[in-house]
């Protein structure tokens, strides 16, 4: 089975494995580069940092984590994850809930133009 895998102009992510209700990605975020601030209407986030330093910001907070340490990010929440330092970040995200496409992300803040209508 070929899982799906995409380049962003942050870096990458490799889905890992997916069934109904769930979704696991390796994400690679290039050093000084970050996602958009965003939130999804039907999936939650769980984030496992196993390399690099994540700079998270979930709800208004901003935090670090390292390898080992865990973020949940809860449905309709807005986060960004961001790679300050010099070398890459890799997360590993378990997305859960009724939808995990790629089209489930609202945009509210974006380095590279893509941003969503919220409505």
């Amino acid at each position: 089975m070929t899982f799906a895998q995409e380049t962003r102009p942050w870096g990458s992510w490799h889905v890992i494995d997916e069934a109904v209700g769930f979704k696991v990605k390796r994400i690679h975020v290039a050093p000084g580069c970050r996602l958009s601030l965003q939130s999804h209407r039907h999936r939650s986030e769980h984030w496992v940092v196993v390399r690099g330093v994540a700079l998270c910001h979930v709800g208004g907070k901003v935090f670090r984590a390292v390898p080992g340490e865990c973020v949940d990010v809860p449905i309709g929440v807005h986060h960004r994850l961001e790679n300050r330092e010099s070398s890459p970040l890799v997360v590993v995200e378990v997305q859960r809930g009724v939808y995990t496409g790629e089209d489930d992300i609202v945009r509210y803040e974006d380095d590279y133009g893509r941003h969503t209508a919220v409505s």
